[in-house]
């Protein structure tokens, strides 16, 4: 009898867990459009090793969040999305047509 009541509440103790650790999907949709941004400004061209640097983390974000790792998926998203801001914003920098 006892160790029903263990099971079952170690049972509930874990989904509990499980519901509070969420998705980071909008971490994820923001640095997507940024790097999208980045693209469309000609930073895969202007800046290729920041702007694939971005790229990386965000495969990187994408993977673990396939694998259930949401808080190394969050990491990977934010540092996803702080590369592809510097990568536009090198890319904006270096264009003509925003001199």
């Amino acid at each position: 009898m006892f160790s029903r009541i263990h099971l079952s509440l170690s049972v509930a103790t874990l989904s509990l867990i499980s519901a509070c650790a969420v998705a980071p999907v909008q971490t994820l949709s923001d640095a997507r459009q940024t790097l999208t941004a980045a693209q469309a400004a000609g930073a895969a061209e202007s800046v290729p090793a920041l702007y694939g640097q971005a790229n990386d983390e965000l495969h990187r974000a994408e993977e673990e969040l396939k694998l259930g790792d949401y808080r190394e998926a969050a990491r990977q998203a934010h540092l996803a999305r702080r590369d592809a801001r510097k990568a536009l914003m090198a890319a904006q920098a270096a264009s003509p047509a925003t001199r």
